[in-house]
């Protein structure tokens, strides 16, 4: 196969989710200017602090199973073997569904027993229990794969839009009427429950209109026929849990330890370095389909390729990323959020340079999961996010934010240096390199204390 269409057809499904991903960046700075103009500092910091907790939850609960979709898929989806293909969406619907029931039970029963020692009041936790209720609707995990798959990104770049523009349309109208914390928690839950029905119905309707609903029934064999699919699910599942500790767990952890509105300027910071970062990062979501259909045509030299080439334009745009910061960050964070987050503009350094190793390491980690070893990336997540959250306590109690940040360029330095070892290093031996069979057996080997 040729690589250039590849290559193409990757950054031509980037540019669809950047025209949409751009947008939802300038609504999601929006809606969070609004918000913290609205409600201030402290309980901004709040309502970041329930809202990170239900992301926290609802991570470690959902199942990655829009990988497992790719996967499993890519090949039962290009022979027509609609049967196959099926069971395949049966599975992963489950897993969704498994995910959602346990991210629910386990959000509203820490946000009532846990909350006081998280950052905010005991008169706040019903509401945060409530607001535990969307994490239901926070991974609509099934009908990402399939939009994936099918080459379908307009909806994809469409989906965090709906979410923020629900979150900026009800956050100016309870700024403008003066509502107090609690209507913006449900307006946030509102924005997540529409970005879940509007992807839904999407994959819903390629689904028919490809015909691959014809005789679908929920009655069927699951995993039988499918190796290795519960291992991959849990490593990818675990591999992702593991991901959380450098986005929400570490604002809870601020929160904790600094109180309420130190934890606001640090979400307020990773907003922007989020956005910044964005346009890079969307060649991950147009990665993963080109390397598990490559997979799927025992195209692992072209896989390669590909990677190498993506890596470099990885490389220029977080070279990009790092000076956009460096000339126009803090302006560009007092112009929207306001004066009074100022001293947010230091750890937003620390967090874009954070944000620039990620970009610039962005092919390793698709390539070790497409491959069949994402058992390998799970172990490189394990050792370097056990170090982090053990050394996380320490560092934020001596230095504050900065060490804060400056912990996380660490991090993800050693997270990318990690993959790329495991990816040059090869599969372990008696690998046979089928993803299907030998993606997690790592993980297995983790869990009787093999590293």
């Amino acid at each position: 196969m040729s690589q250039t269409p590849v290559l193409r057809r990757i950054l031509g499904n980037a540019g669809a989710l950047l025209g949409g991903r751009t947008i939802n960046a300038v609504l999601g700075l929006a809606y969070m200017a609004v918000t913290a103009r609205a409600l201030g500092a402290s309980a901004l910091g709040v309502l970041v602090l329930i809202n990170a907790f239900a992301q926290v939850l609802g991570d470690v609960a959902k199942f990655q199973s829009w990988q497992t979709v790719l996967q499993y898929g890519a090949k039962p989806l290009a022979d027509g073997d609609r049967p196959a293909f099926q069971q395949v969406v049966r599975f992963t619907l489950m897993l969704d569904g498994l995910g959602a029931v346990i991210g629910v039970t386990l959000g509203v029963g820490g946000a009532l027993l846990f909350g006081d020692k998280l950052g905010w009041s005991r008169d706040m936790a019903p509401a945060a229990a409530l607001y535990a209720l969307s994490v239901a609707f926070m991974a609509p995990a099934t009908s990402l794969g399939l939009l994936r798959l099918f080459d379908r990104f307009r909806p994809l770049a469409a989906q965090q839009a709906v979410s923020s523009v629900v979150r900026l349309a009800g956050g100016a109208a309870a700024w403008a009427l003066h509502w107090p914390i609690e209507a913006f928690l449900i307006i946030w839950a509102a924005g997540t429950v529409a970005s879940f029905v509007y992807l839904a119905g999407a994959s819903w309707i390629e689904l028919h209109r490809r015909r691959l609903l014809d005789g679908f029934t929920w009655r069927g064999p699951l995993s039988a026929g499918l190796p290795g699919v519960w291992r991959f699910a849990w490593a990818t599942n675990f591999s992702s849990t593991l991901d959380v500790a450098f986005t929400h767990v570490i604002t809870l952890a601020v929160g904790a330890l600094m109180g309420p509105a130190p934890a606001a300027l640090w979400r307020v910071g990773r907003q922007v370095a989020d956005g910044l970062a964005k346009p890079a990062r969307l060649l991950i979501p147009a990665l993963y389909p080109e390397l598990a259909k490559l997979r799927a045509a025992d195209g692992e030299a072209a896989m390669n390729r590909l990677a190498r080439q993506v890596g470099l334009l990885g490389g220029a745009a977080a070279g990009v990323l790092l000076v956009v910061t460096a000339v126009v960050g803090k302006p560009l964070l007092v112009l929207v959020m306001g004066e009074a987050f100022a001293p947010a503009a230091g750890i937003m350094t620390w967090q874009v340079a954070a944000a620039a190793i990620g970009v610039l390491a962005l092919p390793v980690e698709p390539m070790l999961v497409s491959l069949g070893r994402a058992g390998a990336a799970l172990r490189v997540r394990l050792v370097v996010c056990v170090v982090y959250l053990i050394a996380l306590a320490p560092i934020i109690k001596s230095f504050g934010l900065t060490g804060a940040g400056a912990a996380l360029v660490g991090a993800m330095a050693a997270m990318a240096l990690g993959m790329f070892w495991r990816l040059r290093a090869g599969p372990r031996p008696g690998a046979t390199g089928d993803p299907r069979q030998n993606s997690c057996v790592d993980t297995e080997n983790h869990a009787k204390g093999g590293m």
